[in-house]
């Protein structure tokens, strides 16, 4: 089985993209979920940027990975400077990393208008500094930026940058597209050109802006490339990174090769959702492998057809990298996929059975009203359970009021909300205030449930929706909300419907609480 050498850039690249903003320990934990899964080698920040990137080897220095190499990454000296007096090595080598990344012009473009010196001067750059790095000891990863455009506009130069690299001792040599404006079979011809000039083993990174990255990366693997570069979940500058996620599952189950230990693939899904929990980052629904709806199936046919033969429209096992089937329930998918989610509850359920067709008459009916399941499966679970006659009555509404609303001295809008619940024969009154009655309604209700569910303090929204189902009523229009919730762990979406906002949202806001605790107990 041929290995494949995986280097997640998440930390460094991924943090340059627009609405990623790590904490320290942020990057901290995203670094150990990386190591947990089995990531060869994680570039972790360049120590020259920030004081935050430094401390973040000291620590992982103090706390070693298990599986993964760390890498410090940096730039090759400045013109007309030693590297040894090159604040930007000095930095690098200060990280005490057994691995750097060194990125240097491969595109004389950039060598002469960019950094403006000459292209002697250039190259002297590179062995410099890959030579300063390769004396201490250190593994070098040459990053050849630019170097497809570079190829393109002036292949010989292109090639003796990666040739002065590779001269001065560099361990790898890492081809980038870092405009990513390049076709993936033209990468796939310039890397086998490279091999046969290029002894070091060669890596690819690859930056998504024509929406090749994972493509080209993958052609990139075939045409020889020992390393892939790229981000976990595909974000970072611009239009992102090729997506490791993707490519990860790619290569392992459909090519055969080795990108991470094959135990570990099963951790794709849960590990993504994490990354994307701390970095604050909403996976795309249809994000290849480890999206939510990258199993799902809504069409009647296609409904019946991955039934009988999961093989019929699924081209993996969403197990095989942790992900789950997800039969829409809706009016193209019908009563198959609604008797397929009776069956997690209770498998001795038929579609002959009465309680099916009563679960399907109800969501009928709430459909009548303006509720739409297509996506709420949480709400779909927690109906199911209900008319099973196997839900807990985990809590009861008694009262709750929105105070008002006001403008804050900031410009914003301050609602509050005042709820009285009820556990069993005790009862909770709170009140909190939000940016907006239906924020102010969900913190009041989970801060009371808080003292009897503590672990409903990790549970956020991240999104909420509003449709209004009935223009022409206007003001008294049917809405229907659906908000999507997470622990951190999993992702689940419910929705509600009423003419009133209000209570529309906190039908939703009910079924995403009493779905986490069905979870939780279902746990153990």
């Amino acid at each position: 089985m041929r290995q494949i050498e995986i280097l997640d850039s998440s930390l460094r690249d991924g943090a340059q993209a627009e609405g990623i903003f790590y904490s320290l320990e942020d990057k901290l934990r995203i670094a150990y979920a990386l190591d947990r899964i089995g990531i060869g080698y994680i570039e972790a920040g360049n120590p020259a940027s920030n004081p935050k990137d430094m401390e973040l080897f000291r620590r992982v220095s103090d706390n070693p990975f298990q599986n993964a190499k760390l890498v410090a990454f940096g730039a090759t000296r400045r013109p007309d400077i030693s590297a040894e007096k090159d604040p930007g090595c000095a930095a690098l080598a200060a990280a005490g990393t057994d691995y750097v990344s060194i990125f240097g012009k491969s595109w004389d473009l950039h060598v002469s208008q960019v950094l403006n010196t000459s292209l002697p001067e250039n190259l002297q750059m590179i062995r410099d500094t890959v030579s300063y790095f390769t004396r201490m000891g250190r593994t070098v990863f040459f990053d050849a930026e630019h170097f497809f455009d570079g190829y393109r506009n002036n292949p010989a130069y292109a090639v003796q940058t990666i040739q002065a690299a590779e001269e001065a001792g560099a361990a790898r040599i890492i081809l980038c597209d870092t405009n990513g404006g390049s076709f993936p079979e033209e990468i796939a011809a310039v890397i086998k050109a490279v091999r046969g000039i290029c002894t070091a083993p060669l890596g690819i990174h690859c930056h998504n802006d024509m929406g090749c990255a994972v493509a080209a990366s993958l052609m990139a693997a075939e045409a020889g490339c020992q390393q892939i570069q790229g981000t976990f979940l595909g974000y970072g500058e611009r239009c992102g990174n090729a997506n490791l996620s993707a490519i990860i599952p790619t290569l392992q189950l459909k090519k055969k090769y080795r990108c991470i230990p094959g135990a570990l693939l099963p951790e794709l899904t849960h590990t993504a959702r994490y990354i994307a929990e701390i970095a604050n980052y909403i996976i795309p629904a249809s994000l290849p492998y480890v999206g939510k709806s990258a199993f799902s199936h809504k069409g009647g046919m296609h409904v019946d057809g991955v039934q009988k033969l999961r093989k019929s429209f699924e081209h993996i096992d969403p197990e095989a990298v942790g992900n789950r089937r997800n039969l829409l329930v809706s009016e193209m998918a019908g009563r198959t996929a609604i008797l397929n989610r009776i069956m997690r509850v209770d498998p001795s359920v038929t579609k002959f059975s009465p309680i099916t067709e009563q679960i399907i008459a109800k969501i009928k009916e709430l459909e009548y009203h303006g509720y739409q399941f297509e996506t709420a499966l949480a709400s779909v679970d927690v109906l199911i359970y209900k008319e099973l006659g196997r839900m807990k009555e985990y809590f009861t509404l008694r009262h709750f009021k929105i105070i008002g609303e006001q403008s804050t001295e900031e410009g914003g809008q301050l609602a509050s909300a005042l709820i009285k619940i009820q556990v069993g024969d005790q009862e909770e009154i709170t009140a909190a205030e939000g940016a907006g009655p239906v924020h102010a309604l969900d913190r009041a209700m989970r801060k009371a449930l808080e003292v009897f569910y503590p672990s409903l303090a990790k549970v956020r929204l991240i999104d909420y929706k509003v449709r209004v189902m009935t223009p022409e009523a206007a003001t008294a229009a049917a809405v229907r909300v659906l908000i999507e919730s997470t622990d951190g762990e999993n992702v689940w979406t419910t929705v509600g419907a009423s003419p009133d906002i209000i209570e529309a949202s906190w039908k939703a806001l009910v079924d995403s609480i009493e779905y986490k605790l069905l979870k939780d107990d279902q746990k153990g």
